[in-house]
């Protein structure tokens, strides 16, 4: 049964568009507004995929990823997208699971890979109600999120948080990013609140859940602290690392039993934070 949330429903405007015999060259002109900032009608499936690659290659080196062994390891990433970075992880990996909401999307992510990535290498899993990974226990060696888990319910993204974790073997790492609470979002947040409200109304809610400037105010539906997080999900971790930007204090509580150690990073923006730890 599809999910009826409301910050999901850019996705199904984008995915319906998706669906709609366009290529993924298509899809990034026609809602590139979905999958990063760069918007245009000059914008290619190239261009768009280079970007994934940039960023593959940039956190895998300021999250001290070296050592994952690529190679021989399953990599899950959770909100693919039509595969800016999907790509890139293909061709490192032995093997990639895609996760996404909507079902076009993957559709257009084979599509992508195919071109730019290793599609022998790709499976891909429909997340149908945004919160629940449709894997077995210890299917995967790691799993890697960027800009997703802000636009779930917070509590739909502490669920994703801890299904990423059961599906991860024990010792393997998982890898999310979270945005979490700055000064401009005591406008930003209520600002979003109403923006949802009105995607659900006939008529406007459509447009407006396809269009830029409103869906970049609603889309981002929660904010999640370090410490919240962690004090759901740090006893099933182990080496916990949190990067944050050297722009700003951000600060962890310390857990007596999970010792946990903060790295203020270069070229992470001030609202966003990561996740990088084993699984025990």
């Amino acid at each position: 049964m599809q999910t009826k949330r409301a910050h999901h429903l850019p996705w199904r405007r984008a995915g319906h568009l998706a669906d709609n015999n366009l290529s993924a060259d298509d899809v990034v002109r026609e809602t590139g507004w979905v999958f990063n900032n760069e918007t245009g009608d000059d914008l290619t499936l190239k261009e768009f995929v280079d970007t994934g690659d940039k960023e593959v290659q940039r956190y895998v080196r300021l999250l001290e990823l070296q050592n994952i062994q690529f190679e021989s390891s399953t990599l899950l990433e959770i909100g693919s997208g039509i595969g800016r970075m999907t790509s890139a992880f293909t061709n490192r990996c032995q093997k990639v699971i895609a996760a996404d909401v909507d079902s076009a999307f993957l559709e257009r992510c084979r599509q992508t890979v195919a071109q730019f990535g290793r599609i022998d290498r790709l499976n891909t899993l429909h997340v149908v109600n945004g919160r629940t990974l449709v894997l077995g226990d210890d299917t995967v060696d790691a799993t890697f999120s960027y800009i997703t888990l802000q636009h779930c319910q917070p509590q739909d993204a502490i669920e994703l948080v801890n299904e990423a974790i059961r599906v991860t073997r024990s010792g393997g790492t998982i890898v999310l990013n979270f945005r979490t609470w700055v000064l401009s979002d005591v406008v930003l947040v209520p600002l979003g609140v109403a923006m949802r409200a009105l995607w659900k109304v006939s008529i406007i809610g459509p447009r407006l859940a396809r269009w830029r400037w409103s869906t970049r105010i609603g889309w981002q539906a929660n904010r999640l602290n370090p410490n919240t997080v962690l004090a759901k999900v740090a006893p099933a971790l182990c080496e916990i690392k949190v990067f944050h930007s050297v722009k700003r204090k951000l600060k962890v509580s310390a857990n007596s039993q999970k010792p946990i150690k903060t790295i203020p990073t270069n070229r992470i923006n001030p609202s966003h934070w990561w996740l990088v730890a084993q699984v025990s």
